[in-house]
């Protein structure tokens, strides 16, 4: 079912739980009949065999993915976009290409991002085995006037969910 297109842009740090909102999110859209994309960060740079984690290099993926988003929003789709995206330019930029943009703070303490860390990697990052990891070693820039602040340390996620929804609905993208 084809209908107003928009950028649902969920940023955090690693292990906030973005991408496990944006899939429940996806799930409950499709239910609706939504035509509905996930860009996750870690299928995505798979896919592009993007290993590049400079800022250089995140600066050039994450513009690649705010185009892709802008492509498929212009087409009707629901895009929800799951990265970390840890520099403010980066969404700013997105914001200013994709013409209906809600930006989703997953904010979350780093100790508890610590602790759902399943793939080790803050731990590699901390003995010095990765360098460049966002919230170790490499700034998360906050951003400064998300239109949603999700606390996933102190709110469910089916919580987290409706706060977005409730959002995409205030703003006629849903019923």
């Amino acid at each position: 079912m084809k209908g107003k297109g928009v950028t649902v842009w969920f940023t955090g740090l690693p292990c906030s739980g973005k991408t496990t909102i944006a899939k429940e999110l996806m799930r409950r859209l499709e239910e609706q009949g939504k035509d509905v994309e996930l860009l996750d960060g870690d299928t995505v740079r798979d896919y592009i065999r993007n290993k590049d984690f400079s800022k250089e290099g995140r600066n050039k993926h994450l513009r690649y993915i705010a185009l892709m988003a802008k492509l498929l929003s212009e087409r009707g789709v629901i895009v929800l976009c799951s990265f970390v995206s840890p520099y403010r330019e980066n969404r700013d930029f997105a914001r200013s290409i994709c013409n209906n943009f809600i930006e989703v703070y997953v904010k979350t303490p780093v100790e508890v991002c610590m602790q759902r860390d399943v793939k080790g990697m803050y731990k590699k990052a901390l003995n010095g085995e990765i360098k460049g990891f966002t919230g170790v070693d490499d700034p998360y820039e906050e951003p400064e006037n998300p239109e949603i602040i999700v606390e996933t340390d102190k709110e469910s996620v089916e919580e987290s969910v409706q706060k977005v929804f409730d959002k995409l609905k205030e703003l006629g993208y849903v019923e």
